[in-house]
């Protein structure tokens, strides 16, 4: 059980403004005009100008560093700055450094952001060349590499694989998850897939990629950026928008961490399980909140079997039936969970979840393209794997 923080940080900072750029194949841009654009609108977003940020926390995978954006954006002083990761895991838990910032007094005004040239730099799906001898570089490079477990979509597929071992899961209700998240793309302008439908008949038709995760059960490949400015809630209340309250973060390992595993599906005692269990356990309790208080989430889904199991593990269903769940369609629009309202990684755009942050500052404000009527409440979850961390947001009304 992880050790709570000596102070309680409930509602006492919140997200005042959000900013992203377009998500595209081709941005033509550099990563750092990339999120100079994205942080750019958060400041304006929120009513300040750069002059009012004080901190900066960025993505340990990412190429734009503190320093360089601040001179980009002409902000004087930075007197806070720190790095949180890897990728998929960080945003919820950079968001969290911001609020440790300001608590702390280190900050007053915390630029969060992320980008990537997604898909015409980096591609973080393919594999790189092996080597022609191995050992010393962890177990991974050891027993894994040398048999073709080369990339993320190879080891997802063997943790799907298992769960319909264990659990009788199938292939459709995998697709229930991706045609859901399709219709709310399908209403985001924004997306990289709007006005691209896709039904249960078109994912079950699709190419297989690794067996048996097919084509639509992969997450996008995409530039852009997105960003969010943090302070106290306190000052919040004089600016532009409402504010978005953080009522708890969290981060979490899980037991018995494979130190130099990138992707340890196979050296755990169970390969169903993810970092949310630990991290969902740890952010309830310091929220005082349970899965049922949850009005709307935002679940991590680089794969769809990511969803599957962030279900079951932040409680919304019971282990292994996560695919009956999703295929009862408990996680649409007007389902007992909505998830993923702007069409997330699989459809909206893979920004290693900060878009799901932003997403949920929409919903809580109220001005999504698939709003949740009355969402007071909104679980941001980026835990595929460990470490893993999460947000909760919550309406100032």
């Amino acid at each position: 059980m992880a050790i709570d923080s000596p102070f309680d940080h409930r509602d006492k900072c919140a997200i005042v403004g959000i900013g992203a750029t377009d998500f595209s194949k081709n941005s033509g841009r550099s990563d750092l005009t990339l999120a100079t654009q994205a942080a750019l609108a958060a400041i304006e977003d929120a009513g300040l100008s750069p002059r009012d940020i004080d901190g900066i926390v960025r993505c340990s995978h990412d190429t734009v560093y503190q320093h360089d954006l601040a001179h980009a954006l002409g902000i004087p002083n930075v007197t806070f700055w720190c790095d949180v990761g890897p990728g998929g895991v960080a945003p919820a838990g950079m968001v969290g450094q911001a609020v440790a910032a300001i608590l702390s007094g280190q900050a007053t005004a915390v630029l969060v952001f992320r980008e990537l040239n997604g898909r015409s730099g980096r591609r973080y799906g393919l594999a790189g060349a092996t080597q022609p001898r191995v050992g010393g570089a962890g177990s991974y490079d050891e027993f894994f590499n040398p048999y073709g477990l080369l990339t993320p979509g190879q080891a997802f597929a063997l943790i799907a694989r298992r769960h319909m071992a264990e659990y009788g899961t199938t292939s459709e209700q995998l697709g229930h998850i991706a045609v859901i998240c399709r219709k709310r793309a399908n209403a985001n302008p924004a997306a990289q897939m709007y006005g691209r439908p896709l039904s249960l008949e078109d994912y079950l038709n699709a190419r297989m990629i690794s067996d048996p995760l097919r084509l639509y059960d992969f997450c996008l490949e995409t530039d852009g950026a997105c960003a969010v400015v943090v302070t106290s809630t306190e000052r919040a209340r004089d600016l532009r928008n409402p504010p978005v309250l953080i009522r708890a973060v969290a981060q979490a390992g899980m037991p018995k961490p494979q130190p130099g595993l990138m992707f340890p599906v196979l050296m755990r005692d169970s390969i169903t399980e993810l970092p949310a269990k630990y991290a969902a356990e740890t952010l309830y309790r310091r929220a005082g909140l349970g899965p049922a208080d949850i009005d709307v989430a935002q679940l991590y889904d680089c794969f769809t079997i990511t969803v599957l199991l962030e279900l079951e593990d932040w409680g919304f269903c019971k282990k292994g039936e996560g695919g009956p769940f999703v295929a009862s369609g408990a996680i649409d629009l007007d389902g007992e969970i909505p998830i993923n309202t702007a069409g997330g990684h699989l459809s909206e755009g893979y920004i290693h979840g900060m878009n799901h942050v932003l997403e949920g500052v929409r919903q809580i404000r109220g001005t999504s393209t698939s709003q949740v009527p009355g969402a007071e409440t909104c679980l941001v979850a980026t835990t595929p794997l460990p470490p893993g961390s999460g947000l909760i947001l919550r309406s100032d009304r």
